[in-house]
């Protein structure tokens, strides 16, 4: 019996590596395409056959649905920095939406696909008063979200149209092993736990008081991968992710005792970004059956904390190709600057 074939777009990077390691365990050839930008190549999977190169080139994104003729594809790749796609507006939706599209045309075009799974994110709520629902109108905030809830209804209409069917998931504050510690703009776990490697204080903007759940992979990654195998979920939109809540104080915390390190904070001056944000998992939990209680959180950071040990710390990204400084969070701007 031939295995059904999947795509893994941002296959080399945090989310997309497990996603990629769970279909190969479950019998699928798996190709992964990545652009390397935030992701390692030693980090792809033995098994999947790895291309590297950019969904916003639409000639490459077709050949490859020429040459392999998947059967799914689960779309991770995003540059996922929230917080600077206010300032980066040209590159966000050039990355976040162009390069979806051209997956999404090429899945129509190939007329091989039995569903694509799309992983968007709680960005797309905005303010809403939390715990966010499904049910609940998205009003995104930030060009981030913008771009992903974008997407989410061109899947939308492409079903309408075309009968592509989909798999919507949106995730929050996903860590654990494989993630980019050296990205200075998104994942403050990642960021707290480099900064503990370097002997540097952890950096937190405003009081942090601001609150979050945090989702260990392992929580995110099955489940996503599995879903195809799902009826129930085709056509659908889930969050997913971690239950319970936490302040940014507390997280740094708890991250520092992961780490074997004292405590040192240093406080920069407040972004503008959602105080509040977190999700209900009722609906994921029913359509999946998820029984097992998330990860608890020290015991996901001190999973994560033994890996990042291992692999070290890493020099904080810059982007340099930023295109608004006004407003610039001064910690981002200085580092420009220099």
């Amino acid at each position: 019996m031939t295995r059904p074939t999947a795509l893994v777009t941002g296959g080399a990077g945090f989310i997309g590596t497990n996603v990629a390691r769970e279909l190969l365990r479950d019998g699928y050839a798996v190709v992964v395409l990545d652009d390397l930008s935030g992701g390692k190549e030693r980090h792809v999977p033995p098994g999947a056959q790895f291309r590297r190169g950019d969904i916003c080139d639409a000639a490459l994104v077709e050949s490859l649905f020429a040459e392999f003729r998947f059967d799914y594809v689960f779309h991770l790749a995003a540059y996922a920095a929230e917080g600077l796609s206010h300032f980066i507006k040209r590159f966000n939706y050039t990355n976040n939406v162009v390069g979806s599209v051209n997956l999404i045309n090429a899945a129509v075009n190939a007329g091989t696909v039995r569903c694509f799974v799309f992983t968007s994110s709680i960005a797309v709520y905005g303010i809403g008063m939390p715990p966010m629902t499904e049910s609940q109108h998205p009003a995104p905030e930030d060009p981030y979200g913008i771009a992903k809830f974008t997407i989410e209804q061109e899947l939308r209409v492409t079903r309408e149209m075309f009968g592509l069917p989909y798999i919507i998931f949106r995730p929050h504050n996903v860590y654990g092993e494989y993630q980019n510690i050296g990205d200075r703009y998104r994942n403050v776990i990642g960021i707290f736990m480099n900064q503990a490697l370097r002997g540097e204080p952890f950096t937190i903007f405003g009081d942090g008081e601001q609150t979050r759940a945090f989702s260990y992979i392992a929580d995110v990654a099955p489940v996503i991968a599995r879903s195809v195998t799902v009826p129930e979920a085709y056509n659908e939109t889930f969050n997913i992710g971690g239950d319970n809540v936490y302040t940014v104080n507390t997280l740094a915390a708890e991250t520092a005792a992961a780490m074997g390190v004292p405590l040192s904070v240093d406080h920069l001056q407040a972004r503008n970004e959602v105080h509040s944000a977190y999700a209900s998992h009722d609906k994921v939990r029913k359509v999946f059956d998820l029984d097992d209680a998330p990860v608890p959180l020290p015991e996901g950071l001190q999973r994560m904390a033994d890996w990042v040990r291992r692999e070290g710390p890493d020099e904080p990204s810059v982007f340099e190709a930023v295109e608004v400084r006004r407003n610039l969070p001064p910690s981002w701007l200085a580092v420009l600057r220099h």
